[in-house]
């Protein structure tokens, strides 16, 4: 992995070219320290992981290993796969995938982690696990089907088949798809818009987003409620709404 900090935003490489970032146990591990890390760390507001080279985010997982491998071992490197791709999604943090070219099987399944996916023009993105006799066990069944709706996922999961990023567009899978040397600085932009927004806000928002698809509607909307009245006993809720009166720009601080 390679790692670079500025301006508050974090910028992870998975660093594999000579085989496509394909992701084996050590970058697993890599990564888990990293996002433990950059949980703690207060002057990093958000994080963009994207790939070395120009071919590939990330191929998948490292199907050398699984071809020798037990199933026990097998198992344990999913569960490995799992319990990072899960500190994405909590780590209190907006990550964005920024997809710089195909993004397969685990790669994909680490992308779907992220709270944003922007990919370039020649990206293509699938689930070929089924094409090996293999199951999306790394979270690819749970997150494709919340992310673009259980008929296209189950198509995608079930045939294997790899898509253009503009069909991954249309899908919603991805937020945008724009030309390979606009790709960072694309990332950059979102995260500039909201960085501008009130820090616990977004924080809040996202929590109650990402709680709330597990829970029924009722309870799901009763929850965004409970954010809602636990960001009002912010300084920044306060600014906010003052500043909406008087008809100003808010000036927030995150606290």
């Amino acid at each position: 992995m390679l790692v670079k900090k500025k301006q508050g935003i974090a910028y992870l490489t998975l660093n594999r070219p000579e085989v496509l970032n394909t992701i084996n146990g050590e970058m697993l591990e890599q990564l888990r320290h990293l996002l433990d890390a950059l949980r703690s760390d207060d002057t990093i507001r958000a994080i963009i992981i994207t790939g070395s080279g120009s071919r590939a985010f990330s191929a998948g997982a490292d199907i050398g290993f699984f071809s020798r491998a037990s199933a026990l071992e097998v198992r344990d490197r999913a569960h490995l796969a799992v319990d990072v791709y899960s500190r994405i999604e909590t780590l209190g943090k907006v990550v964005v995938a920024a997809i710089n070219g195909y993004a397969l099987g685990g790669g994909l399944e680490l992308a779907e982690a992220c709270t944003l996916r922007i990919a370039v023009n020649g990206a293509r993105l699938g689930h070929p696990e089924v094409r090996i006799g293999a199951v999306a066990g790394w979270g690819g069944t749970t997150r494709l089907p919340r992310l673009i709706g259980k008929g296209r996922a189950a198509e995608l999961l079930l045939t294997g088949r790899m898509i253009t990023a503009e069909e991954a567009l249309h899908m919603g899978l991805l937020n945008r798809v724009v030309a390979p040397e606009k790709l960072l600085s694309e990332a950059e932009a979102l995260l500039e818009e909201i960085f501008s927004q009130a820090p616990l806000a977004v924080k809040m928002t996202w929590e109650a987003l990402h709680r709330g698809l597990d829970l029924s509607i009722d309870e799901s909307a009763r929850l965004g409620a409970d954010y809602f009245g636990l960001v009002a006993s912010t300084g920044d809720f306060r600014e906010g709404t003052f500043s909406f009166i008087k008809k100003k720009k808010p000036l927030f601080r995150g606290r």
